[in-house]
């Protein structure tokens, strides 16, 4: 398990990386917490990216929970990106995962 700032940096070199491979979405898996009430990982992670939107460096970030076709972020992405129908966490209501949008 990483530390939080061990996971921040390692998430901002992926951001790194698929942005120069051409990458348009990430499916970030950050976990739910070990106790399942949300861990450390999670919180500060999706606060990252959060900030990270704010300031124009991602595009935008859907947490897992919101992942679903009745959700208005997710279906504009959806139509863009159909393919994006066959994930297996759509409607599921993973918090343990974020899309994140380059």
């Amino acid at each position: 398990m990483p530390s939080v700032e061990e996971a921040r940096t390692r998430l901002r070199a992926e951001l790194r990386s698929a942005r120069q491979s051409g990458v348009k979405v990430l499916k970030l898996i950050h976990g739910y917490g070990s106790t399942g009430v949300g861990g450390d990982l999670r919180i500060a992670l999706q606060a990252t990216l959060r900030q990270l939107a704010q300031d124009h460096e991602i595009g935008d970030c859907i947490y897992g929970e919101n992942w679903r076709t009745s959700d208005e972020h997710s279906w504009e992405l959806l139509k863009r990106m159909p393919e994006l129908k066959n994930d297996s966490d759509l409607g599921k209501g993973n918090k343990g995962v974020t899309l994140v949008i380059l």
